[in-house]
């Protein structure tokens, strides 16, 4: 199992995600975008319906530990859309993006049919690179 869990997250999982998602993001995101884009995204990671959301279960998140450490979140919205996909820089290349992601289609595939992946050029090189497709 490469030595971390994967799993559905709680509800305490979410602030720790969120702190991971966030400094992920500033260093390997926040270059390709404006200050405007940098706000927003740090709008919508922080905001109290999309917390809202996760907890009525409508904002679906899996997260990857090491121990109780978060070290990768995935999450869907409107159940078909790949919202997120971070991994803690110190666990690049370990497979754990895969891994999640692997999840995550098995997931989609089962209960929605289909996702749709867009968003960042790392995200889009990382399913190019990997060969994740999630088409039904």
């Amino acid at each position: 199992m490469n030595g971390y869990e994967i799993r559905w997250a709680e509800d305490k999982d979410w602030i720790p995600a969120m702190h991971m998602i966030w400094k992920t993001f500033l260093k390997y995101e926040a270059v390709d975008y404006t200050e405007e884009g940098i706000r927003n995204f740090h709008e919508f990671i922080t905001d109290e319906h999309l917390y809202k959301s996760f907890r009525q279960g409508r904002y679906q998140m899996m997260v990857a530990l090491d121990g109780a450490r978060i070290i990768g979140a995935a999450s869907v919205r409107n159940y078909n859309h790949l919202s997120l996909l971070f991994v803690d820089e110190e666990y690049h290349h370990r497979g754990v993006g895969r891994s999640l992601m692997g999840r995550m289609c098995e997931y989609l595939k089962k209960e929605a049919g289909v996702y749709v992946a867009e968003g960042s050029s790392v995200c889009r090189g990382f399913l190019s690179e990997t060969g994740i497709s999630c088409s039904a």
